[in-house]
């Protein structure tokens, strides 16, 4: 699946990985797909509690080169 972004917040620890996603995601339309890398090793908790959380679907995780990365589709937006 080819992201429409990606973002690199390897060498950023928790909580800057899930915030820094956070504000991409709500630049981009829902149904866009975020590749984010990271290294912290919280992000394998914290990257799919964010998504599940905010509505947003976790379609992969993989590792490579020592990065995890997670690739995110923008959930719908969310009733005010």
């Amino acid at each position: 699946m080819n992201a429409d972004a990606s973002l690199d917040a390897r060498a950023l620890l928790c909580p800057l990985p899930v915030l820094k996603a956070r504000k991409a995601l709500l630049q981009m339309e829902p149904g866009s797909v975020l590749e984010l890398w990271a290294t912290d090793p919280a992000a394998i908790v914290d990257v799919p509690h964010f998504c599940h959380e905010a509505g947003h679907s976790l379609i992969s995780m993989h590792e490579k080169d020592g990065a995890q990365c997670y690739v995110i589709c923008r959930g719908p937006d969310q009733p005010a």
